[in-house]
């Protein structure tokens, strides 16, 4: 199968493989995609199981969070909800539907306008997502621990970079749609 050598992954691993296996290929992505994968993995894991602790899911976090980060009023529409959260608009009104169950948003309608509908943390609500932000936060930080501050920030500047790598590639992708016929 292949030994790991001190201070290497299972990534260095898999790249060792693929070396042997096809040493004409470039599989140099793997380093940067499949670590990225996997540290995902993991951190989707953990922040699922924290999260588990306060009983809220990770969509149902980012509805609270989004309405936290809008400010006094703390109040959103399902479409503004899409726009500036981590939140796709799939399923939304489930989520919401369900953080209205557990009364920690309620939906108001615009006075002037009843046909726009709001969706607004409640007292609860705030209470119990201000205390969870504490928690993440804190939790968050530790999980970079073992970065200093200079590597902390040349990771972010090369994430948003990666970030916007990606969506170039997926707008040429869109543009090179297979021809009917």
């Amino acid at each position: 199968m292949g030994t790991r050598h001190s201070g290497s992954d299972l990534v260095d691993l898999i790249l060792d493989q693929w070396h042997r296996e096809t040493p004409d290929l470039d599989v140099s992505s793997i380093a940067v995609l499949g670590r990225l994968h996997r540290a995902d993995l993991r951190y989707q894991a953990l922040v699922a199981d924290e999260l588990g602790r306060f009983g809220l899911s990770t969509a149902a976090f980012d509805v609270l969070m989004s309405l936290r980060r809008s400010g006094p009023t703390y109040r959103r529409t399902a479409g503004e909800l899409a726009e500036v959260g981590l939140i796709t608009s799939g399923g939304l009104t489930q989520r919401i539907d369900r953080l209205e169950r557990d009364g920690l948003v309620e939906r108001t309608k615009e006075p002037g306008d009843r046909r726009k509908v709001f969706i607004q943390l409640t007292d609860s609500g705030r209470k119990l997502i201000d205390e969870v932000l504490q928690a993440h936060f804190t939790e968050q930080n530790q999980m970079l621990a073992g970065l200093t501050q200079t590597e902390h920030r040349q990771l972010a500047k090369l994430l948003a970079r990666l970030e916007v790598s990606l969506e170039v590639y997926d707008g040429h992708q869109l543009g090179r749609a297979e021809p009917a016929g």
